[in-house]
């Protein structure tokens, strides 16, 4: 018997392509996101109160999200129906209604995501994938079932990011509050001797290879 291999997309890597049916139709990813970021993030399942503290807190984030360009999509391997019914639930007992599609996946497209773990059945992990417009993954994070996703610092994550390509800059930790240089962002490093010698008496310099900037 041959073991099937647990893969998941990496840093760089394109995004794999699938065609999944979601609360909001048959959706080609990520063909149909072509020209967009986006957050693809999975939960283990519908009705089960972690991943109803997680939607709740994605949909309030959902405007932050759409403000910024990006689009937001959960994942699960439970149907469609489940989706629906889970998300009726949501609205009507906690006042959210849920925006964004949440695909109903098998357990061929979890496997080729990465998010069935070989050691936990048939539930999907907590994973996040965040995809730029060329369809490449650019951020993974990975959560263990029983540890709700801080979803300020995805959306922070996703922020630098956008910030990082149109720019061309570095971000610093916890930006947009660094110990350092608060909401400063980090400039390449000098290439060569005369750049080098040039910043090693600017005041927005550590040294050399260490310069940061307003944006």
């Amino acid at each position: 018997m041959i073991e099937e291999k647990f893969n998941m997309p990496l840093l760089g890597d394109d995004f794999p392509k699938l065609t999944v049916q979601t609360t909001q139709g048959k959706k080609n990813i990520p063909g149909d996101y072509e020209g967009k970021w986006f957050v693809l993030f999975s939960h283990p399942a519908d009705f089960t109160p972690v991943c109803t503290t997680e939607f709740y807190g994605f949909q309030k984030r959902y405007k932050d999200f759409k403000e910024m360009g990006v689009e937001l999509i959960g994942m699960s391997i439970d149907q469609v129906f489940s989706h629906i019914k889970w998300t009726e639930w949501i609205e009507e007992n906690l006042d959210q209604k849920i925006e964004f599609p949440i695909i109903a996946a098998n357990d061929q497209i979890a496997l080729k995501l990465g998010m069935l773990h070989p050691g936990k059945g048939t539930n999907t992990v907590r994973a996040v994938f965040v995809v730029d417009p060329k369809g490449k993954t650019r951020l993974v994070l990975y959560y263990p079932q029983e540890i709700g996703r801080n979803m300020d610092e995805i959306v922070r994550a996703v922020k630098a990011l956008i910030l990082s390509d149109e720019n061309g800059v570095a971000v610093p930790a916890n930006w947009p509050e660094n110990e350092l240089i608060k909401d400063r962002v980090i400039i390449p490093p000098a290439s060569n001797v005369e750049e080098a010698n040039k910043r090693k008496n600017n005041k927005d310099c550590y040294d050399w290879w260490f310069c940061h900037k307003k944006l």
